[in-house]
C-alpha cells in the first residue's frame, strides 16, 4: 500500500456561522418558536417588555455584538456587558396595526417539506437549491417554474437542480414537485414498485387518449383488450393529480409580512416587521452571582461564560438576520419601482445574483433570505423570491419579467370571446405584435404554470 500526502484547502463552517445561517432561512413564525425556545434554555436570556431602545442600550448592544466572545479571564468585562435585540426598526411607534391580518396556517406545505429536507443528506452547497425548488412548488405540490428558469436567476448548475429535485420528489406527499400530471403520476407509480406495467405505458405513452376517454385507441396501441384498459385507467383513479391539495390549509390565505414597503414623501422606504416577535436582551440577574466573585467556582464562572457567549451570537444572527432582510429589499425596492407604482406587467426582470453583486453577499444568503419571507407593498403581499425569475427579450431591446408576460397571456384570455378562445399561436401573434419573441410551446409552458386551460376546453357555445 502507497501512502500519499498532499496538502488541501478546505473551508469549514463554524457554529456560529451555522447558526446566522439556520436563523436566515427561517420564517417569520419558525423565528418565533426558536427565540422561545431559546428564552427557555438559555438562563441568561429574558424577554424585553420596554418598548424603547435607549441610546445608551444601542451602545452597549453594538459593543458587545462586535466584540470577541468572552472567556474567564475576562472577568470585569463579563460584569459590564449587558444586549438587548428587538423591533428598533419601528421604534415606539405604536400607530402600526398589524392585529387584522390573518394569521399563517401551524404548518404549511414549504414547512412540511423543508423539515424533510433536513434528513436528506444534501450537502452543504445543494441545500439552496432544494429551497429553491420547494420554494417554487404550488399548493396543489406542483413546480411552478422549470428548470432552466432557475438557472438562469441562479448560479445553479442543470444537473445539480435535477438531481436535488429528484431527492425532492421522494418526499411525502408522493407525487410532489412533479412539472406536470404525467409525472406526478408516475412518480406514485415508481412508489408502488408499478414501472413496468400497463399503468406506466398509459401514463407515459397515451396521457392524451387517457384524457379524451379513447380507450379502443389505446387498446389497439398497446395490443391489449379495451376492457383490460378500463379496469387500469380504474386503478390509476386511486392516485392522487394533486397530491398537497387540501393538506396544508387554503392557497388563499394571507400572512403577516416580514417587511413593510410604503411610500413617504414621494420615496418607498422598507420597515422591518417584528412586532411579534420576542424582544431579547441579556439579563442582569447574572451580575449579582458574577459580583460575589469569591464566592463563584470554577464551574459557575464556565457556566455563565458558556451562555453568556450563547446569547451574544443569538441577538448577533437576529441582528444580521433584520440587516440582511433590509438590505435584500432595498435593493428590490430600486430595481423594480415600476413594478411598485403601475403593477406586475412593469416588473423587471431579475436574478439572484445581481442582488448578491449588488449587495456583495454569496448568492446562497439571498436565495435563504428570499424563500419564505414576505413583502408588504403597495401592489400587495409577495414572497420575495417573487421579484426573481427569468426574462424575455423584446424588439426594442429591453427585456420583461417572465411573470409580466404570463400576466399579460392570463389577461388576453380573460379579455378573450369565449366562443372563439384565443389559441397558443394567437397570443404568440399579439405579443409578437406587442414586441415580444416568444414560442408557442413558452406560451404553452406558462398556460399550464397558470392552469389555464387549451382553448378547445374554454370554448362555450
Amino acid at each position: 500500500m502507497k501512502l500519499i500526502q498532499e496538502t488541501r484547502l478546505e473551508q469549514k463552517l463554524s457554529p456560529q456561522l451555522i447558526q446566522s445561517l439556520k436563523l436566515l432561512q427561517l420564517s417569520t413564525l419558525e423565528l418565533d418558536q426558536y427565540m422561545k425556545q431559546e428564552l427557555d434554555t438559555n438562563p441568561l436570556l429574558e424577554e424585553n417588555q420596554t418598548a424603547e431602545v435607549s441610546q445608551e442600550q444601542a451602545v452597549q448592544e453594538n459593543r458587545t455584538e462586535t466584540g470577541e466572545q468572552f472567556d474567564e479571564q475576562e472577568w470585569r468585562q463579563v460584569i459590564a456587558e449587558a444586549s438587548d435585540v428587538g423591533g428598533r426598526g419601528f421604534k415606539a411607534d405604536t400607530s402600526r396595526e398589524f392585529a387584522d391580518l390573518p394569521q399563517p396556517a401551524e404548518v404549511g406545505l414549504q414547512e412540511h417539506l423543508l423539515n424533510q429536507l433536513k434528513y436528506t443528506g444534501l450537502a452543504e452547497g445543494e441545500i439552496p437549491i432544494a429551497e429553491e425548488i420547494i420554494g417554487n412548488i404550488n399548493e396543489d405540490g406542483y413546480l411552478t417554474t422549470t428548470i432552466e428558469e432557475i438557472v438562469e436567476s441562479s448560479e445553479f448548475e442543470e444537473q445539480d437542480i435535477e438531481r436535488v429535485l429528484g431527492v425532492i420528489q421522494s418526499f411525502d406527499p408522493s407525487g410532489i414537485g412533479a412539472r406536470n400530471l404525467e409525472e406526478c403520476l408516475s412518480i406514485q407509480l415508481r412508489e408502488k414498485g408499478l414501472e413496468n406495467t400497463i399503468l406506466m405505458a398509459l401514463v407515459e405513452e397515451h396521457m392524451d387518449d387517457l384524457q379524451h376517454h379513447r380507450y379502443t385507441v389505446i387498446a389497439k396501441a398497446i395490443d391489449i383488450y379495451e376492457s383490460e384498459v378500463q379496469a387500469a385507467v380504474a386503478e390509476l383513479a386511486q392516485l392522487n393529480p394533486k397530491p398537497a391539495a387540501g393538506r396544508f390549509g387554503s392557497a388563499a390565505r394571507t400572512i403577516i409580512p416580514d417587511l413593510l414597503v410604503e411610500k413617504i414623501d414621494e420615496h418607498y422606504q422598507v420597515f422591518y416587521n417584528d412586532t411579534s416577535l420576542p424582544r431579547l436582551r441579556i439579563s442582569n440577574l447574572y451580575k449579582d452571582i458574577l459580583a460575589r466573585e469569591s464566592e463563584a467556582s470554577n464551574e459557575t464562572r464556565q457556566y455563565i461564560v458558556e451562555k453568556l457567549n450563547g446569547a451574544r451570537w443569538l441577538l448577533r444572527a437576529i441582528r444580521q438576520r433584520r440587516s440582511t432582510m433590509l438590505r435584500v429589499m432595498e435593493y428590490i425596492i430600486k430595481a423594480q419601482h415600476d413594478f411598485l407604482e403601475h403593477g406586475i406587467l412593469h416588473l423587471k426582470p431579475m436574478i439572484l445574483q445581481e442582488v448578491a453583486d449588488a449587495i456583495e453577499m454569496h448568492v446562497s444568503t439571498i436565495s435563504r433570505v428570499t424563500n419564505g419571507k414576505y413583502a408588504q407593498t403597495p401592489q400587495g403581499i409577495f414572497e420575495l423570491k417573487f421579484f426573481f425569475g427569468g426574462r424575455i427579450e423584446n424588439k426594442g431591446g429591453k427585456d420583461a419579467s417572465n411573470k409580466a408576460i404570463k400576466k399579460q397571456i392570463e389577461r388576453l384570455i380573460q379579455e378573450e370571446d369565449s366562443s372563439k378562445p384565443l389559441s397558443d399561436q394567437k397570443i404568440v401573434d399579439v405579443l409578437t405584435e406587442q414586441g415580444y419573441e416568444i414560442a408557442r410551446r413558452t406560451v404553452a409552458k406558462y398556460r399550464d404554470q397558470m392552469s389555464i386551460q387549451p382553448a378547445r376546453f374554454r370554448k362555450q357555445y
